[in-house]
């Protein structure tokens, strides 16, 4: 297992920094055994690197692991974001010894919290998006960018998928920016593309964008879903999406409007 954890063998000297990437052995789940673990170096006591520096206040949201991506046409490498810390590629051949082979940040001058690192394994990209965490965008722009990853340590930036204007959406409620992506599981039952980007943007829905082009990627649909009766924000908060092999798409709403199921017609 690939986890975000809050490690108890480990103290940030700041308590925003209480998560690192863990490594887990899970033959007997009643035993899991701790194999390896990796964190951004200065984060914790007893670092010899400095320590990185912070977001403004308004903006830190800590530098720990969040969303650790591991797939099996790369089972020794790690696609781990890190919240404020950016993006990482890190190899995992050795379990034991996770070591960092690149890494990508926007923030500054962008306001952190990157979110999910998604890798088109057949085309060379690396899809990352930025989670929205504050109201009203007041953190933004929150976006998803598109990598050139074909030299995975030299990770570069050639895109972001396009966004409804912010003044559209920022006063309508809640949070507007992007957030989680359908992250091509390889599991049973998922869909799978390397051409088609799908993600919610809280109260500007779920949005899907083709990329055939990566440098010209191009939005192909949406749906922002009225208010729900329950909404606490006063607006739709889609939080995330899953997409099956029939193209059903499940979208929720974290903030009361429950689930939605949508098909693609693609």
């Amino acid at each position: 297992m690939h986890l975000a954890f809050a490690d108890p063998e480990l103290k940030p000297p700041n308590p925003k920094d209480h998560q690192d990437y863990r490594l887990l052995h899970v033959a007997n789940p009643s035993k899991p055994v701790a194999v390896g673990r990796w964190h951004l170096p200065g984060t914790m006591d007893g670092d010899d690197a400095p320590p990185p520096q912070r977001l403004p206040a308004k903006f830190d949201a800590g530098f720990r692991a969040h969303n650790t991506n591991v797939y099996p046409e790369r089972p020794d490498r790690c696609y781990l974001a890190y919240i404020d810390g950016g993006i990482m590629v890190l190899d995992i051949s050795d379990r034991a010894r996770p070591k960092l082979l690149s890494h990508w940040t926007n923030s500054p001058p962008y306001n952190g919290f990157n979110h999910t690192a998604l890798p088109f394994f057949g085309r060379g990209l690396l899809v990352v998006s930025d989670e929205s965490v504050k109201d009203n965008a007041d953190d933004w722009p929150k976006l998803v960018w598109l990598l050139d990853a074909r030299d995975e340590r030299h990770l570069v930036s050639i895109a972001t998928l396009p966004m409804p204007p912010v003044d559209a959406f920022k006063s309508r409620g809640g949070r507007f920016g992007a957030h989680n992506l359908h992250e091509n599981p390889p599991v049973p039952g998922a869909w799978r593309s390397e051409d088609i980007v799908l993600g919610t943007f809280f109260n500007g829905g779920v949005r899907a964008y083709d990329v055939t082009d990566p440098y010209s990627p191009r939005e192909v649909a949406y749906f922002v879903p009225p208010t729900p009766e329950r909404a606490k924000t006063g607006a739709v908060q889609l939080n995330d999406v899953f997409v099956d092999d029939r193209g059903i798409v499940f979208t929720v709403d974290r903030g009361g409007g429950g689930l939605y199921c949508l098909e693609m017609n693609v």
